[in-house]
């Protein structure tokens, strides 16, 4: 095979380009949290998330939240083409603000999960899922 400028151009340009991709899907979780919280910051008191260190598949991972007082949970993949996985809102005759669920990831990442709080404040809190099989196609 010969190997022509510009297919070393090319190359380059694509290795350029995928070396991007995991700034941007974590640009696209942060602008995500951002809409979610309106922009305000968050706390770190109060929020608990629950999710196992190493995930052996990635289609299948267990995560549980729990924040008392909460009125909204919601939980984001940075690493997902969509990092928006699931908003829990709680009403007045919630018994508890908990959850427990399932979720897709497409290799290891951060799972951040953010809680709206009655007052109106937000409480932020993350871990990181180590994925062996990827979930999503890989």
């Amino acid at each position: 095979m010969k190997l022509t400028r510009r297919d070393a151009l090319a190359l380059g340009l694509g290795a350029t380009a995928a070396s991007f991709l995991p700034f941007r899907a974590m640009a696209a979780a942060d602008e995500a949290i951002a809409e979610f919280t309106g922009g305000a910051a968050a706390g770190s008191e109060g929020l608990t998330l629950t999710a196992p260190e190493i995930a052996e598949n990635g289609n299948t991972v267990p995560i549980s939240v729990s924040a008392p007082g909460a009125t909204a949970i919601a939980i984001f993949a940075t690493g997902n083409p969509t990092p928006k996985v699931v908003t829990y809102n709680f009403g007045p005759l919630a018994g508890s603000q908990a959850a427990t669920t399932r979720m897709r990831l497409a290799g290891t990442q951060d799972v951040v999960a953010v809680a709206k709080m009655a007052d109106g404040s937000f409480v932020q809190t993350s871990a990181t899922v180590k994925v062996t099989i990827g979930g999503c196609g890989g």
